[in-house]
């Protein structure tokens, strides 16, 4: 199963009121496991970074105005989405940007390219109702490491999800090494039944009237 963890860092709040994408981040995860695989990519947004954004990811437009468009990049992240679950915290969000983004240059929607996205944010709530579930309260609940993570930043926050991931999902661990026990118990049996017959052992004619003795003897008893 082929998992993808994304970030985005963004000018703002609010893709509708023009506002663009800056960084992300993703990073591949097969069958659970860190493959090594990732996207990564500052791009120049052609508009100022609002003040109150900037403080969150300290990114500035200066830093920015030699690295590429949305448009130079579109199809190496359209590629290395393609038909993997992306994993998102607060997915509507970026993916929000993300279309707002492909919308730009006619591309279609991220959820038409990967072949489902899963919110952890959500996930999170479900699993701890009343309590804050933003990615710093979440490392802390499962004693994960970030203390690194000074500012956002689209790398380090997507490296945190897929941990932040493993932990709410754990249970899931047992579960796939259940299903791979069953599985080879089945090929097991299977494998047995493909050996060669058992030998059948033919009573000899001492045994055989031994046994019809015994039935005789059972004639007339009442049965229950």
């Amino acid at each position: 199963m082929r998992q993808i963890f994304l970030d985005t860092e963004t000018t703002g709040l609010y893709p509708d009121q023009g506002h663009r994408i800056i960084e992300i981040a993703a990073i591949e995860t097969i069958n659970r496991r860190p493959t090594g695989n990732h996207f990564h990519q500052y791009l120049n947004p052609e508009r100022e970074i609002d003040l109150a954004a900037q403080e969150v990811h300290g990114i500035t437009l200066e830093f920015l105005q030699d690295k590429p468009l949305f448009e130079a990049v579109a199809d190496d992240f359209i590629h290395f989405v393609k038909d993997c679950e992306l994993i998102i915290h607060n997915a509507p969000f970026d993916v929000g940007f993300l279309n707002s983004e492909l919308g730009r240059i006619g591309l279609q929607p991220v959820q038409d390219v990967c072949g489902k996205i899963t919110d952890t944010l959500k996930m999170a709530k479900d699993a701890r109702p009343g309590q804050r579930n933003n990615l710093d309260a979440l490392c802390r609940h499962f004693e994960i490491d970030n203390s690194r993570r000074t500012l956002h930043g689209a790398l380090l926050d997507a490296e945190l999800l897929a941990e932040v991931y493993m932990a709410l999902t754990r249970g899931q661990d047992s579960l796939m090494i259940d299903l791979e026990h069953d599985e080879m118990i089945h090929q097991s049996v299977m494998t047995d039944k493909n050996c060669a017959k058992p030998r059948v052992l033919m009573a000899d004619k001492d045994e055989c009237a031994t046994h019809d003795s015994y039935l005789e003897g059972l004639d007339g008893v009442d049965k229950w």
